[in-house]
This record gives structure tokens, sequence and C-alpha cells, in this order.
């Protein structure tokens, strides 16, 4: 079993219709499926986020989530977090 020292975690944000959601997501550290883009390429409907903030487009308000599903089928735009 690996060991939380051997991923890499990065801030991402996925963008939806309705929502603007940033959470960690995890990756190995290097080599097979190690960018970003390799994470939003995989065979998987959903992403797994920790310590997500999501952030409605319609009113503003924000709720925080420890741990979230996110379907791809609903993302228009996802990209690294930068900062």
């Amino acid at each position: 079993m690996a060991e939380a020292s051997e991923r890499n975690v990065e801030r991402a944000v996925f963008e939806t219709g309705r929502q603007l959601v940033v959470g960690d997501v995890t990756l190995p550290p290097s080599g097979y499926q190690s960018r970003f883009s390799d994470l939003i390429n995989r065979d998987a409907d959903f992403v797994a986020l920790t310590n997500v903030e999501i952030t409605s487009l319609e009113d503003g308000s924000v709720t925080k989530r420890p741990f979230v599903l996110l379907s791809k089928l609903h993302v228009q735009l996802a990209y690294p977090a930068v900062g």
C-alpha cells in the first residue's frame, strides 16, 4: 500500500454550469498518470476531491465539504489552481 508521502496533492478548479468547485486531487508523484491532464483523461466518470469549496455561480454562496465525487459529465472547464 502506498504511503501518503508517495502522492502528489494538487489544488484544482472545476467549473460547471452552476458552480465553481475547488478542491485537492491526488496524483502519483511521477511517471504513469502523474499529470493533471492524465487525471482528466482517465476512463472514470468521477473525480475524487478533498478539502472542497463549492461556490454557486448564481448567488455566490460557498459550501465546504471534506470530500466530493465530482461527475465529469457536468465539468465544462478544469485546470490546476495557481498559487
